[in-house]
């Protein structure tokens, strides 16, 4: 097998920006660590600082395949120089990510959009450059040049047995991709709806997708989940069957044991406490991961922590408390984490970067609140002092953390700074057809 990867960034670019930013690093992490004493936050860490930055760099997630490239919109697409044509080219700039932010060292793949010839192939390649595969995601939500059958009034929730089947047997095929590559999840999420009332008959379409979902269900290999994404709205805009939480809890409870809920950080309609959304699927043993993002208006797929960073903070705060709750049971407990987003105006690199980043910071930052004294907040009913133990664990600066947890880790201290002097981007631009040409990049 050809293992060209091409231009990467050579280590001893990360090591010497690292010689630079180090000493002022561990100032600032001192200082930190002088703030946690006073604060008696280092109390409740038997390895201190040490241990802190441990968890924050064992913390991990996954990056989406189709997300290392310009996403755009409906209104047009602005792709840069250097972008990636095919999965293995993904799989090189999915590395870089890792490399320079760590924290993703997995790839999530989308079929058909991934679909090689010889998964074996694929799984070799994404070894040698340290990459493992996540969850699997199959697309029944567009039509597919060739295919047989359309999706245009629905997939799993067709009134067309033929079109359901159809369905299904993708996401078998999904699974068996899957299964050679090492994946061990399916995620499913379709854009079955209506965009008129009367359109659709709403109870039954709901049962069919369950019944479709069962079949697939029943093909789940042995250590497998799947996952199940529910979204509010679009491309049905006036009815979509998986529309929230409670369809997906339903649709795992009839489906069984090894169903579990995704939860997608931009599905919400305006004003969703999505916390209490995570905190339901926790107490119903259902929360299967996240796709991390971020969103102003609807499913908008921006950098997560860049529009609602309270929010996520928020959100991380009831996954570390399940995780320190010992009624919680740890057996269905173990949310994955994959990056979904869609990259018009950001470099796809940075905004995976970034993202890695911002989840990293919320999670370290719910580290620090202190569980004891808010609960005891909490059952006296002092709204105010409950309110203050979360404020001054979010306001803290765990930027020293971060960075300690990139470098003992060997990834850069100033991932996006290393990237762009890198000239990774025009290299590649270099190597590969795709994209912008470098003239139509400002300087």
């Amino acid at each position: 097998m050809n293992r060209d990867f091409g231009f990467r960034i050579a280590s001893n670019l990360i090591a010497e920006a690292n010689d630079r930013l180090l000493p002022a690093l561990e100032d600032d992490a001192a200082a930190l660590a002088a703030s946690f004493e006073r604060r008696g936050v280092l109390r409740r860490f038997q390895g201190g600082l040490d241990e802190i930055t441990e968890r924050i760099a064992a913390f991990s997630m996954a990056v989406p395949s189709w997300g290392l490239g310009t996403g755009g919109t409906r209104f047009g697409r602005f792709p840069g120089p250097g972008e990636r044509e095919n999965v293995f080219q993904k799989l090189v700039d999915a590395a870089t990510v890792h490399q320079l932010a760590g924290g993703a060292p997995a790839v999530s793949l989308h079929l058909p959009w991934d679909r090689t010839g010889d998964p074996l192939e694929l799984k070799e390649y994404a070894a040698a450059l340290g990459l493992a595969f996540d969850a699997m995601n199959s697309n029944t939500f567009q039509d597919q040049p060739g295919q047989k059958l359309s999706y245009k009034f629905g997939s799993l929730a067709h009134t067309d047995p033929a079109v359901r089947e159809q369905a299904i047997e993708h996401n078998l095929e999904v699974m068996s991709f899957g299964q050679a590559i090492g994946s061990r999840a399916l995620t499913i999420w379709i854009g079955d709806g209506a965009d008129y009332p009367g359109q659709v008959h709403l109870r039954r379409s709901l049962d069919r997708v369950i019944e479709s979902m069962a079949r697939v269900y029943a093909k789940l290999p042995r250590g497998w989940r799947l996952l199940t994404e529910h979204k509010p709205y679009e491309p049905a805009f006036y009815y979509t069957v998986v529309q929230d939480w409670g369809t997906s809890l339903r649709i795992c409870q009839e489906l069984g044991p090894h169903a579990f809920a995704l939860v997608d950080l931009g599905h919400h309609l305006p004003g969703t406490n999505v916390e209490a959304v995570v905190a339901r699927l926790i107490g119903a043993g259902r929360l299967g991961g996240f796709h991390l993002n971020d969103s102003k208006y609807g499913d908008d797929d921006l950098t997560a922590g860049s529009i609602k960073p309270y929010q996520l903070f928020l959100v991380f705060n009831e996954l570390v408390d399940a995780a320190t709750d010992p009624q919680v049971d740890k057996q269905t407990y173990a949310p994955a984490f994959m990056i979904d987003q869609s990259h018009n105006t950001k470099d796809p690199i940075e905004a995976l970067i970034g993202t890695v980043e911002e989840a990293r910071r919320a999670y370290a930052k719910a580290l620090l609140v202190d569980r004891e004294a808010l609960d005891s907040f909490q059952d006296a009913n002092d709204v105010v002092a409950a309110e203050m133990e979360l404020k001054s664990a979010y306001e803290t600066d765990v930027r020293p953390l971060l960075g300690l947890a990139r470098w003992k880790r060997g990834a850069a201290i100033d991932p996006v700074g290393v990237f762009r002097r890198s000239g990774y981007r025009r290299e590649k631009g270099r190597e590969r057809k795709g994209g912008a040409s470098l003239s139509s990049r400002p300087t």
